[in-house]
């Protein structure tokens, strides 16, 4: 069951949802993000760059921006840090856009745009990183080389994509988390699948250096993430 990547699709990739469902699947992802999301992720790899190069500035491309979470807490790091942002979430499903665009009231410096992931509407370079979290296993194995080689074109200075680890103990425990905090039954079956659509740390190596990434380098972290980072020095 998890050898290898499930290439089933989840609910959410083939539509087979209500508006209703939609909007319930973005609180429930925010409130799952909440307490076993990938913020720690961040802090170890976006945001740990932008300290270590002490970047006075920067900009960040989020593709598959789903409700717009990780952009606030990068805006709310800048804010902490004196750093000037510009943060940018692009996802092709319009409520989620919207999602986006709510965040940017309380945060001018995030922006929202609807688009499509595997033809990212930016030119070469148009942003310092761009990342991506729990979006990768949605593509198939053909597709995921050629994102990040998108993702790699529109971002000077790295990619940082956080993804689920497949394995089965973090099946059997998101199993129960659901149970204990009765998720809907859209979000509970289709994070079941992501879980069996996600990677080992060799497979995303593999697959950053297929798609011509510089100075790829993917670890675990906690809560059974992997997360892949190409944050090669400008010259």
């Amino acid at each position: 069951m998890f050898a290898q990547r499930s290439h089933k699709l989840e609910r959410i990739d083939t539509g087979d949802y209500t508006q209703a469902e939609y909007e319930r699947f973005l609180r429930e992802i925010r409130f799952i993000n909440q307490r076993l999301g990938d913020t720690a992720a961040l802090r170890a790899s976006l945001l740990k760059d932008i300290e270590e190069k002490r970047l006075s500035e920067f900009s960040v491309l989020d593709v598959g921006a789903g409700s717009g979470e990780l952009l606030k807490e990068i805006a709310e790091f800048a804010r902490r840090s004196c750093r000037k942002a510009r943060l940018a979430g692009l996802d092709l499903n319009e409520i989620s856009a919207q999602s986006v665009k709510n965040e940017s009231r309380e945060n001018p410096e995030i922006s929202a745009v609807r688009g499509n992931a595997l033809s990212l509407p930016f030119a070469n370079g148009a942003f310092d990183y761009s990342i991506c979290s729990l979006f990768t296993h949605h593509l198939t194995d053909e597709q995921i080389p050629f994102f990040l080689s998108e993702m790699s074109r529109v971002a000077r200075r790295g990619v940082v994509v956080i993804d689920l680890e497949r394995s089965a103990m973090a099946w059997f425990l998101y199993r129960l988390f659901c149970l204990a905090f009765r998720i809907s039954p859209l979000v509970k079956e289709d994070g079941l699948l992501s879980i069996r659509k996600g990677f080992l740390v060799n497979e995303l190596e593999q697959i950053g250096n297929a798609a011509g990434l510089k100075n790829v380098s993917v670890e675990r972290h906690s809560p059974y993430r992997v997360v892949l980072k190409s944050l090669p020095e400008l010259l």
